[in-house]
């Protein structure tokens, strides 16, 4: 029997839409480190985003584009560098790492600074995993810098858009993707760059529990069953979850904290 996966794409309170990850329309994603303007939304490090602020991965429009929003007009506000977007200071090669919602077929990976294309990613139509990690050189770059991230959906005419605001140069690299969000973030370094598609793992078959909440601030685990409100430990952070789902590896909070978790 064929399991599908339901993957969340509303805000708290509102009903939402399971979609099967062969599902064309399924295919979202965003940047989470160093954080996307979206990604800067949805922690709370931005106020007053708007809708973008409940679902950071669904900047989704017409390949072709050159913009932050993808020609959405209810998330014009990533367009606005008028709002002081915080800027990750990095050094000369940055790991720009993607969070995909829903895992859709694959063209490439594009990356834009100044106009100009600095580094593509081919995946010749192929499912990536849950999280996506690329290298990308800035040499030749300095100081304050907005950067474009799409990603080319393989069997649609679509992409999808993330800026990121980066000081270049400003002596370190970007944050951790295992670092937590908080309004008040630190960034860490990651001691070792992660590889550019982690690997997959099989899910593991759900936990069964009593219909409720899981004991507070129990430790996540791979094959869990979570409801909206349970609240888990993972690395020393407690989450609560945002989104009913059951867990697998490659989905632990810290990658999915925006999608799937909240930190509290």
């Amino acid at each position: 029997m064929r399991r599908l996966v339901a993957y969340p794409l509303v805000a708290l309170g509102l009903v939402t839409a399971s979609l099967a990850v062969a599902s064309p329309a399924s295919a979202h994603g965003y940047v989470s480190s160093p954080p996307s303007r979206q990604a800067l939304c949805a922690s709370g490090r931005v106020a007053d985003c708007g809708p973008i602020q409940f679902e950071p991965q669904s900047v989704e429009g017409p390949k072709g584009q050159r913009n932050c929003h993808g020609g959405l007009a209810q998330f014009a506000v990533l367009n606005d560098n008028s709002r002081n977007w915080p800027a990750t200071s990095v050094g000369s090669s940055v790991t720009f790492s993607w969070v995909l919602t829903a895992r859709h077929s694959t063209s490439s990976w594009e990356y834009y600074l100044g106009g100009r294309r600095i580094a593509f990613f081919e995946d010749g139509g192929r499912q990536p995993n849950a999280t996506v990690s690329h290298q990308v050189s800035l040499a030749g770059f300095s100081g304050r810098q907005t950067l474009l991230a799409i990603w080319n959906i393989g069997d649609t005419p679509m992409a999808f858009y993330n800026c990121i605001d980066l000081q270049i140069g400003g002596g370190g690299p970007a944050p951790s993707p295992t670092a937590a969000p908080s309004p008040t973030a630190r960034p860490t370094a990651s001691p070792t760059a992660r590889p550019t598609v982690r690997p997959s793992s099989p899910a593991a078959s759900p936990t069964t529990r009593p219909t409720g909440t899981v004991p507070g601030g129990a430790q996540w685990a791979p094959g869990t069953t979570y409801r909206t409100g349970d609240e888990v430990t993972y690395q020393g952070v407690r989450y609560r979850c945002r989104q009913s789902h059951t867990s697998i590896v490659t989905w632990e909070p810290s990658y999915y904290t925006l999608a799937l978790w909240l930190p509290i």
